[in-house]
């Protein structure tokens, strides 16, 4: 596996990787990578001949009271990761590459990112979008992977790419990964490490008060009561503040409060300790009524 650091070094890399028509996929991270990561570097070799994973601490997507500085930051252990799945070259560029002094762009989708995580976090997901978009643009992917586990994040990258009528990704061609889970099943997440152990036994209660209130909602109680219990269950396991909980349409990611015929999906986020987890899962649709 190739590692590169400069924009010149990556084009040339790329070059070399398409000789013969080979088609790449492109799997952009922050590193600290765990099986969720390598699920998502799985999926992209079933697509394509070749695979990239870039690993950037995006500075633009992290507001100021957030935790720039303290992410983990561990390049030596997932070069071995990406080594040993076989992955053919790591994008690993500088602040300074990825933002060149004079930079002056940035990329806002609203819409999708109005609720949720882009209200409890304002400016996060034009970081995003405007990292992506760059990646994007420096490796002309023919597919990009991402994991389900920020699922409002996946539908603002694919809404990017339709607005801006991009070509490699296509909109069509970014795929979505399903969350890879603990045995207790927490969500895997980079931030799990910075729970102690106290915190990471209470973290199980998230994915456990998601499934009960989707069960509940399921069985035809109104969302709120069900929505209530999470969150008392959340606060009782030691969650000291729950940023959102709520209903959303799984594609336009508007809030709803009752099932209907378009998908729906429960989206949380919540902060135990300095941590701060989301999760989502979706919901069944109920059946189509004959008049």
């Amino acid at each position: 596996m190739q590692t590169v650091s400069r924009l010149d070094m990556l084009r040339t890399a790329v070059a070399d990787l398409r000789r013969g028509g080979a088609r790449l996929a492109l799997v952009p991270t922050m590193g600290a990578l765990h099986e969720g990561h390598l699920t998502l570097v799985r999926e992209a070799k079933k697509r394509a001949e070749r695979v990239v994973v870039s690993i950037f601490v995006n500075p633009t997507q992290f507001g100021p009271n957030e935790d720039l500085d303290a992410y983990p930051r561990v390049l030596d252990e997932d070069q071995r990761l990406l080594r040993a799945e076989g992955v053919d070259l790591l994008w690993a560029p500088t602040v300074g590459e990825m933002y060149p002094e004079g930079f002056a762009s940035s990329i806002s989708v609203r819409a999708v990112a109005m609720h949720f995580c882009g209200e409890a976090r304002p400016g996060h997901f034009d970081g995003v979008a405007t990292v992506v978009c760059k990646l994007f643009n420096q490796v002309l992917p023919d597919f990009a992977f991402f994991g389900e586990k920020d699922w409002q994040q996946l539908a603002v990258i694919r809404q990017m790419a339709r607005d801006l009528n991009l070509g490699a990704p296509v909109a069509d061609a970014i795929f979505g990964v399903g969350i890879v889970r603990e045995p207790d099943g927490l969500a895997m997440s980079s931030r799990n490490r910075y729970l102690s152990a106290q915190e990471r036994a209470a973290a199980a209660t998230l994915p456990r008060a998601m499934r009960q209130a989707i069960a509940r909602i399921e069985q035809g109680e109104p969302a709120g009561p069900a929505l209530d219990a999470l969150k008392a269950a959340l606060t009782g396991a030691g969650f000291h503040q729950i940023d959102y909980a709520g209903l959303a349409d799984a594609i336009s990611l508007k809030p709803v409060d009752a099932l209907g015929d378009r998908p729906v999906r429960l989206l949380v986020a919540a902060r135990i300790g300095q941590t701060r987890l989301i999760d989502n899962m979706p919901l069944a649709t109920p059946p189509s009524r004959e008049d």
